[in-house]
C-alpha cells in the first residue's frame, strides 16, 4: 500500500480503465441511509442500531454488520429492493461528494476509461450523477448482490476487453477490495466513504486516497500536470 501523494509522476495515465463504487465513493448517500435504517428494521425485522453504535460499526467487514443487526442472508434481496424503490423517489437528496464531477471529467480527458460498478439500481444511478457525468461513463453494472460483485467486475474486464493489469477498482467498503482481489485487479480504498481507515487498510489495497483530487494525482501524474 502507498500513499498517492508520494508516488511518482508518470508520462501516461497508470490504468486504461477505472471502476467505481457509487454509494460512499461518488455519492454522498450515508445520511440518507441512516436516515431510513429504523424503518428498514422495523419492516424487515432485523435490529435497530444505536446511534452510539455507528462508529463502531464502521470499524466491521460488511458481512460483520449483517450478523450484528440479524440479518439472514435470504431477506437481503427484498430488502435491497426495496432501498432502491424508496430511493427512486428521493434522488435529489443525494449529492455527489465535493470533487467527483472534475476528477470523472479529468480521467476522461486523459484517456482513462469509466465504469461503475454497484449494488444501487441503474435508473437511481443515472439520476444522480446527472446527464453530463452519466455521457463519460463507458459501462454501468448495477444492481449487484451485496457480495456479488467480483462478477460484475468481471463482466466490465470482459465487455470492454481490458486486460487486468490495467484496471483499478475503487470503493469505500471491504467488499469492494475483497471483490478486486478475487479478480485480480489493483484495488484503491477511498476514505470519505462509510467505512474507516483502520480496516481498509488492514486489507492492504494498493492505495488509499482522501480526496478525489489525490486520485487524479495518482491515476495521472504528469498527464494532469500537462492538462493544467
Amino acid at each position: 500500500m502507498t500513499n498517492a501523494a508520494l508516488v511518482p509522476a508518470g508520462d501516461a495515465p497508470r490504468y486504461r480503465l477505472a471502476i467505481f463504487d457509487f454509494d460512499g465513493t461518488l455519492a454522498d448517500s450515508g445520511d440518507w441511509f441512516l436516515s431510513i435504517a429504523d424503518d428498514l428494521a422495523e419492516r424487515f425485522r432485523f435490529r435497530r442500531v444505536e446511534p452510539a453504535e455507528i462508529e463502531a460499526l464502521r470499524g466491521r467487514t460488511s458481512r460483520e454488520v449483517i450478523r450484528h443487526v440479524g440479518i439472514p442472508r435470504w431477506k437481503l434481496p427484498a430488502i435491497a429492493r426495496h432501498i432502491h424503490k424508496r430511493l427512486a423517489a428521493e434522488t435529489d437528496k443525494i449529492v455527489l461528494f465535493d470533487g467527483v464531477e472534475a476528477m470523472i471529467a479529468q480521467l476522461v480527458a486523459n484517456g482513462v476509461r469509466i465504469a461503475v460498478v454497484t449494488s444501487n439500481a441503474e435508473g437511481n444511478v443515472r439520476a444522480i450523477l446527472g446527464p453530463d457525468i452519466v455521457a463519460q461513463i463507458e459501462m454501468f453494472e448495477c444492481g449487484a448482490s451485496l457480495f456479488g460483485k467480483a462478477r460484475r467486475f468481471r463482466r466490465v474486464l470482459r465487455k470492454l476487453d481490458v486486460a487486468k493489469a490495467d484496471v483499478i477498482a475503487i470503493g469505500d467498503e471491504t467488499r469492494d477490495i475483497v471483490a478486486a482481489n478475487k479478480v485480480g485487479i489493483d484495488k484503491a480504498a477511498v476514505l470519505w466513504g462509510y467505512a474507516n481507515r483502520a480496516i481498509l487498510t488492514a486489507l492492504k489495497p494498493e492505495v488509499m486516497f482522501d480526496s478525489p483530487a489525490e486520485v487524479l494525482d495518482y491515476l495521472l501524474g504528469q498527464s494532469r500536470e500537462a492538462a493544467a
